[in-house]
């Protein structure tokens, strides 16, 4: 079955280009140039990936990520911001996007991140407690394939986007183990620059304060170097 794109885009000549290479990379895609229109769509259909331009008639890309992160956190969500407003790109990841994409952009380079969160890699065997379905940290349950993130004490349930469970994944694996920066930049974000690394420091404290009531667990920063899971 085809994978189904939201696309949100004003400008007509971009939405246009942009939905015929996502036609011709084998997706179907919804291209709305409204924030109301998308957030309309949104609700009334089943998407796979959502592409977002911040800048938006009606509800702007920010308005239109809180409202329909209110409704579902796990459907990845791709801002495209202008080059010169790199403020954007941190305050859409704190808002909950997964990724951006800088304009002027290019297509190949679209299309690779679309497929990069369209695929659902399974992890290998950990030294954590693991099931097929999920890891044991403590007083949390992760299960991986169900992005959710449970406090069993209380009960209380997160789910998460896929790129913080991903970003988790990757640390259960490696619990205790000091992972390099760029390591942890080319394995979930497929770059390492400068503003990869931004990105990276917004969903480090985002997993931080998912996993704040745990006193057991640590997610440490060694300066210049890394970050590790203390467990």
């Amino acid at each position: 079955m085809q994978k189904r794109i939201l696309l949100v885009e004003d400008d007509t000549t971009l939405g246009f280009i942009v939905e015929e290479h996502l036609v011709l990379a084998g997706y179907q895609v919804c291209w709305c140039q409204t924030g109301d229109m998308a957030l309309s769509h949104f609700e009334a259909e089943n998407f796979d990936l959502c592409i977002f331009d911040v800048m938006l008639p009606k509800i702007d890309g920010f308005e239109l990520l809180t409202t329909i992160r209110k409704q579902n956190t796990h459907v990845p969500i791709l801002f495209l911001t202008a080059k010169a407003l790199s403020q954007d790109k941190i305050k859409g990841l704190k808002l909950g996007a997964d990724d951006y994409i800088t304009k002027p952009f290019s297509l190949e380079e679209l299309i690779l991140k679309v497929e990069i969160f369209l695929k659902r890699t399974r992890l290998p065997d950990t030294p954590l407690q693991m099931t097929a379905q999920y890891f044991i940290l403590h007083s949390y349950r992760f299960e991986v394939d169900n992005l959710l993130l449970i406090h069993l004490p209380t009960q209380q349930r997160r789910s998460l986007t896929l790129r913080e469970g991903n970003l988790l994944a990757l640390f259960c694996k490696n619990a205790n183990q000091l992972l390099k920066r760029e390591a942890i930049l080319v394995a979930i974000w497929g770059e390492d620059d400068y503003f990869a690394g931004r990105s990276l420091d917004v969903f480090i404290s985002r997993l931080r304060k998912y996993l704040s009531q745990e006193s057991l667990i640590r997610l440490e920063n060694v300066p210049r170097v890394g970050f590790r899971l203390v467990v």
